[in-house]
């Protein structure tokens, strides 16, 4: 294996690490927060969700289908593998669930942060944004699960 390979496919091991350790953590703090119901704590953390989002998992999916499609060039890899193409199209459920996912998350921050400020509960549409966030994270956290299962495994799938 030449040096490019190995520096990219530590990269994607990495990035895919990142991206569903940040995933992880931060739906667990962002959840336990709004279960505290404690607005202090809901503004502070769904601010860090918002920030974290943006440094770490944000680089990490720009950088999987880069050094993705850099592996399969380098290796020589059958882009039409059906194991690559169940993991596009995971990629693709796990993308259309994260981009709301984060305006989601920013739309809570805000609300939170302004009911902080007027000194008032949290308005129904938080609870609803909360809700809806929940809903969209399974799907996500499904689809990177079993891109990862896709890339260990490699199956024969058809």
């Amino acid at each position: 294996m030449s040096n490019a390979y190995l520096l990219i496919r530590t990269i994607h091991i990495l990035s895919a690490t990142v991206l569903l350790g940040t995933g992880i953590g931060t739906a667990f703090h962002m959840w336990f927060a709004h279960r505290t119901g404690e607005l202090h704590a809901i503004a502070a953390v769904s601010a860090n969700v918002v920030l974290a989002d943006f440094l770490f998992t944000t680089p990490a999916i720009i950088a999987q289908p880069l050094s993705g499609v850099a592996l399969i060039w380098l290796s020589r890899s059958d882009p039409w593998a059906p194991w690559l193409i169940a993991s596009y199209a995971l990629f693709v459920v796990a993308g259309t669930c994260w981009l709301p996912i984060v305006g989601l998350q920013i739309r809570v921050r805000d609300l939170a942060r302004a009911a902080l400020a007027a000194g008032r509960p949290l308005p129904p549409e938080y609870h609803h944004s909360m809700r809806l966030w929940f809903r969209l994270g399974w799907p996500a956290l499904a689809a990177v699960l079993a891109i990862f299962w896709l890339m260990t495994a490699q199956p024969r799938l058809w």
